[in-house]
């Protein structure tokens, strides 16, 4: 089975988004048999000694509208994965990976050269391409356009995996004819048109072989008109070729037992050891050093899709239960500052810290008891895994990957791995918050709980098999 991986960004190369499926994801699949080869553009911002290291294996120009751009395609094995880069310095010598107010000719660019990169491809002809959001949705359509009738590239399959639907790909029709060379037929409901313009996302779905959500939930929420964007529609009538698969985390980087970032190593057999990576943390802190009071962990983006505007809603009332908070993130200033404030009012209850700093974060993790995360959606998050693995409970919205992966817990039955609720609602966050406290009370079916989160199996190679069934199928279909 041989796969391309398409992605507009990919770790450690460059990193705008879920770095998870062009990188990690990759590496899985190649361990278990699947020749899995990425490609993503060469951005200016790619580390040079990076760069120093790639190979060019190819020069050939890529026909944009009237225009034939130059296209290098170089090439580069980093830790164990092949990757292609798209090489154009006009599109891609870029501070940012995207955001331009060209993004509708860079990415037309951008497929257009993958699909030609394919005849100068050593020895590797895919049998499945695998897109991923609106920056590649485009290549399912021109692929069936302009390579039907080849003889060595009909038969490749083609899968579009939708990440956040919020983000399409919208542009003005006239990017038809001008830049994709694609005739007026393509502007019309059953292929690229979205109301007076063309959808990158839209063409994306029609076109290919298969759809796929990184969450089963998220797969049937964008079927309804809340979560759909203008799409439920389209979506829901091409169901029987949507899929949702569940992320996974590489257990070799998120393992406790291993983790030389934490204080205290420990794994589910000996979860007395877990505390001592709080007591160090309220040392730390400044906080009141004593076991029995619960910390609450956050680990996330400001903004209101995460959730955020329940916490501050509720703010003032979570600090006057007997808790900890400990805040990692960054994102809207109206946020930062409103966390801020109430970290300078109650230093000893809350810590704020407005950064990014991936040793806080599993600091965070193996510290606290509980994990709040109450996104308003939530596609493709993996926090709630991490803390599952380091033994946090997870206190969720059930919505998307999150509903998927914590399992409501109840003592009399002794299944289940954290907490939830299921109205957007402050009053419900704080509800399901108040039924972990109770429950941390009781000390056995707190550390059964801590032991289910901790072996719950959210792994890389379990998502990894999860997408060589789904290539399979789709090769033989």
């Amino acid at each position: 089975m041989k796969v391309l991986f398409v992605a507009s960004q990919a770790y450690p190369f460059i990193k705008a988004g879920d770095g998870y499926m062009a990188d990690e994801l990759p590496k899985a699949l190649r361990k278990i048999g699947i020749d899995v080869r990425v490609i993503i553009p060469k951005y200016s911002g790619i580390p040079l000694y990076i760069k120093n290291c790639m190979e060019t294996i190819a020069t050939f120009k890529v026909k944009v509208g009237w225009r034939n751009q130059y296209c290098g395609l170089q090439y580069l094995l980093y830790d164990d994965v092949p990757y292609y880069f798209i090489d154009n310095e006009y599109y891609f010598k870029r501070t940012r990976t995207y955001g331009y107010y060209d993004d509708g000719e860079r990415f037309s660019y951008f497929s257009k050269a993958i699909l030609e990169s394919m005849k100068y491809m050593r020895d590797f002809v895919p049998d499945i391409i695998h897109c991923n959001d609106w920056q590649c949705g485009i290549i399912p359509v021109l692929l069936k356009a302009n390579y039907s009738k080849d003889v060595k590239f009909n038969k490749i399959k083609s899968i579009f995996t939708i990440h956040n639907i919020k983000h399409q790909g919208i542009f003005p029709k006239e990017m038809l004819k001008e830049l994709l060379n694609l005739d007026e037929t393509y502007f019309n409901e059953d292929a690229l048109k979205f109301y007076d313009s063309i959808s990158f996302m839209k063409g994306g779905i029609i076109f290919c072989d298969a759809i796929t959500t990184v969450s089963n939930t998220y797969a049937r929420e964008i079927q309804t008109p809340f979560y759909g964007e203008g799409l439920n529609g389209l979506l829901a009538s091409k169901a029987e070729k949507l899929y949702g698969m569940v992320n996974g985390i590489d257990y070799e980087v998120y393992n406790p037992k291993s983790d030389k970032k934490i204080f205290q190593n420990y794994d589910p057999e000996n979860i007395k050891q877990k505390v001592k990576n709080k007591l160090k943390f309220q040392e730390e802190l400044c906080f009141t050093v004593d076991e029995d009071i619960p910390m609450i962990g956050i680990v996330t983006s400001l903004v209101k899709q995460k959730g955020v505007d329940l916490i501050v809603d509720k703010l003032e009332e979570l600090l006057s239960l007997d808790i900890q908070i400990v805040l990692l993130g960054n994102g809207d200033e109206y946020y930062e500052d409103i966390f801020q404030f109430y970290a300078s009012r109650y230093p000893s209850r809350i810590s704020t810290n407005i950064v990014f700093d991936e040793n806080l974060a599993q600091q965070i993790y193996a510290a606290s008891d509980m994990f709040l995360m109450p996104s308003l959606s939530e596609p493709s998050g993996t926090e709630q895994l991490i803390a599952l693995k380091y033994g946090s409970i997870p206190i969720i919205h059930e919505t998307g990957v999150l509903k998927d992966t914590v399992v409501f817990y109840s003592k009399y039955t002794g299944n289940g791995n954290g907490f939830s609720f299921n109205n957007y609602s402050g009053e419900e966050l704080l509800d399901a918050v108040n039924r972990a406290l109770d429950l941390y009370k009781d000390k056995a079916s707190w550390n059964e709980l801590i032991h289910n989160a901790m072996i719950s199996n959210n792994s890389l190679e379990k998502s990894a098999e999860n997408y060589m069934n789904l290539y399979s199928y789709i090769k033989s279909n």
